[in-house]
């Protein structure tokens, strides 16, 4: 070729790197898992959380863990008593509403890592959520009287 990129809208590659630091770096910041692994390695949520540290691994585990629990307490949950203000309730309702999709997409999230730990702890979370609404509110999911209806698949 003469030098011009056909089909590459006048762009030229770059010139490839000599330094093997960098590429390396380059490749793992690239490098997702597209498949479930086990390990304290990965990202969860942020950037460099846990980093690799079996501590922060722990942590960040107990945090997924908390929010899946009050996820389905939240779904389970009744917190405006019957005969309140409609305004009032309706405004709640839907703030509460919003605070629990943006809790939903967090646990989504956090699951989107593949990591095989972060899997079995939002699993948990969630049964445990549900067996203390179901139980300790003494009521069926499926009954009426909750704030938001449960989140469905």
């Amino acid at each position: 070729m003469d030098g011009h990129m056909h089909g590459m809208g006048g762009m030229a590659p770059s010139p490839p790197t000599t330094n093997n630091t960098m590429d390396t770096t380059m490749h793992r910041k690239m490098m997702m898992h597209m498949t479930f692994f086990w390990g304290k390695d990965t990202d969860i949520l942020f950037e460099n959380w846990p980093g690799g540290k079996s501590n922060m691994y722990v942590l960040a585990l107990v945090v997924v863990f908390l929010m899946s629990v009050f996820l389905q307490l939240l779904s389970h949950t009744r917190f405006i008593k019957p005969g309140s203000n409609h305004i009032a309730a309706g405004l709640f309702k839907t703030l509460l509403f919003a605070f629990r999709v943006g809790l939903a997409y967090l646990v989504m999230l956090s699951i989107m890592s593949f990591n095989g730990g972060v899997f079995l702890v939002v699993v948990l979370g969630q049964t445990l959520g549900f067996l203390i609404s179901s139980f300790a509110f003494n009521k069926s999911p499926h009954d009426e009287g909750f704030d938001l209806p449960p989140i469905s698949c």
